[in-house]
């Protein structure tokens, strides 16, 4: 049976909605092909007739699970004021919700020490993504020069990522919680710091 170009497309989607979610949750390497495709309702003989080769599924699949953590960035951001939008996002991403999540939550704390091993394309494209989320974090913090701004994104998830890291690692427990609290801090606090301190400056010089 011969299936029409939109069908094979929404076939193609689903296979890789299905693998995103799965790499987050058992990782790069915890699920296998013919997995993947059982759970999109599909026979393993034709994974090849929508992708070259397994890693192929797993760069689209880590594309859509940042394109999706992004989207819901934007969701949040637009829930508040430009000076809060950072904040929202922080709240949001060090919560006890996106800890015990991770099949749902962002690719960087589920995935991030696998990608570094992967091979130089994977991580050239994940690498890609990750800038994108840099620059999306820029876009949130509206009172400091585009550099100092970028720079600040950078900390400042690099500080979500690895607070979410360190508290699934404790788990669900006082020192998880614990680790929440103390990074979250930390992250709004660089997040107020930062324009508090480029006011200032500017009004010493005005």
């Amino acid at each position: 049976m011969r299936y029409s170009r939109e069908h094979k497309q929404e076939t193609h989607d689903r296979i890789v909605k299905k693998a995103s979610v799965r790499l987050r949750e058992k990782g790069a390497h915890g699920i296998g092909v013919a997995d993947l495709m059982k759970e999109a309702g599909l026979t393993h003989g034709g994974f090849y007739a929508h992708f070259d080769s397994r890693e192929a599924l797993v760069i689209e699949a880590f594309g859509y699970a940042m394109d999706r953590s992004m989207e819901h960035w934007r969701k949040q951001s637009d829930q508040v004021t430009p000076e809060k939008q950072l904040s929202q996002i922080v709240e949001t991403y060090l919560s006890a919700v996106h800890r015990d999540n991770p099949a749902h939550g962002c690719s960087i704390p589920a995935l991030g020490a696998e990608i570094a091993r992967e091979s130089p394309k994977t991580r050239k494209a994940f690498a890609g993504k990750l800038d994108e989320m840099i620059e999306m974090i820029t876009d949130f913090i509206p009172n400091l020069p585009r550099k100092a701004a970028r720079k600040q994104a950078i900390a400042t998830l690099a500080t979500m990522a690895g607070t979410m890291l360190l508290a699934r690692i404790a788990g669900s427990s006082e020192l998880s919680d614990e680790v929440l609290k103390t990074g979250k801090d930390s992250a709004l606090d660089g997040a107020r710091r930062e324009p508090k301190a480029a006011a200032a400056k500017k009004a010493k010089q005005s």
